[in-house]
């Protein structure tokens, strides 16, 4: 069970990832200051390490938390450095992000960051809201300049997609826009919700096997949320599992797979191909399963609907709902 959480917190927190461990700051790559966007300064940003004051519009921001770069591309600022959590190379984005760097960013480690290659880049902010919450990682950031941690609660990756639109938005002195993206995306939820009314109140389970077994993920993490969004209810089975040492599953033996069950399971594989989901002979007998309520993503979709910023929210949306509609179709 140990070994499992360690593999569960090594993808996300899909969370905690491999990158974590061996994504390195490229100190070759090009610079090039990335100012705010217009905004209303000084901003005070509140957080679980107390008051924040950013006295002026940041040109050099470095963003490390789970999808904190991808929340500042959205609201129009580039980052000079960025961790890559889900290990897309390149950018450090997803597709739906690719083409809002003018530069890409110099890509810096994800669980232990290289603190001397942050300081190279002289940032006058630091992004870190999505993460662990230690304090020993937020006192060395803000050694180097100011930092925005993790609001209160958000320890072990619970930082909500609203959340942590809140404190970058606040933090760049755009709180409007801020609010503008979130409405979009609860329109895009609601959109889907309401068309499928009979969805209200279902319950789900949110999924994921690793080399090491299976896990289901907690209630405030981003995949129960996302199904919570669209109207599903998380498993009472689930929610009453204790939480697992990676602070945001539960894990799940072999032996109890049918803890798994509920009116719909969306599943996907963490550093395993798909396959290891969908033959798995113990998977096919859950009786979601082999009735056929049960979706299994991989790959970018997988991504999206794990990493909880709008952008990602958004295509996770058009991705996934229509696969819970065939799911669920008749049912």
């Amino acid at each position: 069970m140990k070994h499992l959480a360690k593999g569960l917190a090594l993808a996300s927190a899909a969370a905690l990832l491999l990158t974590g461990c061996s994504a390195t700051a490229d100190t070759d790559a090009e610079e090039t200051a990335a100012p705010a966007a217009d905004g209303t300064f000084p901003a005070v940003v509140d957080t679980k390490f107390g008051e924040v004051t950013i006295e002026e519009a940041p040109t050099r921001i470095v963003a490390l938390g789970w999808g904190d770069a991808e929340t500042a591309l959205a609201l129009g600022v580039q980052p000079v450095g960025a961790s890559d959590w889900l290990a897309f190379g390149g950018e450090g984005v997803g597709p739906w992000a690719e083409g809002l760097y003018d530069t890409a960013p110099v890509i810096i480690e994800t669980m232990e960051p290289d603190y001397e290659a942050i300081a190279a880049l002289e940032p006058d902010l630091i992004l870190d809201t999505k993460s662990s919450g230690d304090q020993d990682r937020y006192d060395r950031l803000s050694s180097i300049t100011t930092t925005v941690g993790v609001p209160e609660g958000g320890d072990s990756y619970l930082t909500s997609t609203e959340q942590q639109m809140e404190l970058i938005s606040s933090a760049l002195g755009v709180p409007e826009k801020g609010d503008e993206l979130l409405a979009g995306v609860d329109a895009a939820f609601a959109a889907v919700a309401d068309a499928n009314p009979e969805w209200a109140g279902k319950t789900a389970t949110a999924a994921t096997k690793t080399s090491e077994g299976w896990g289901a993920y907690i209630d405030g993490s981003e995949r129960v949320a996302f199904l919570e969004n669209l109207g599903f209810a998380q498993s009472p089975k689930i929610a009453e599992l204790p939480v697992a040492e990676s602070g945001f599953t539960s894990t799940v033996s072999n032996e109890q797979l049918d803890l798994l069950d509920a009116d719909l399971i969306v599943a996907f594989p963490i550093f395993i191909e798909k396959s290891a989901i969908t033959d798995d002979a113990q998977w096919q007998q859950i009786p979601a399963v082999a009735d056929g309520r049960a979706v299994v993503i991989d790959g970018d979709v997988a991504s999206a609907y794990s990493l909880g910023t709008t952008l990602a929210v958004q295509y996770a949306i058009d991705q996934v709902a229509p696969q819970i509609e065939t799911a669920l179709a008749g049912k």
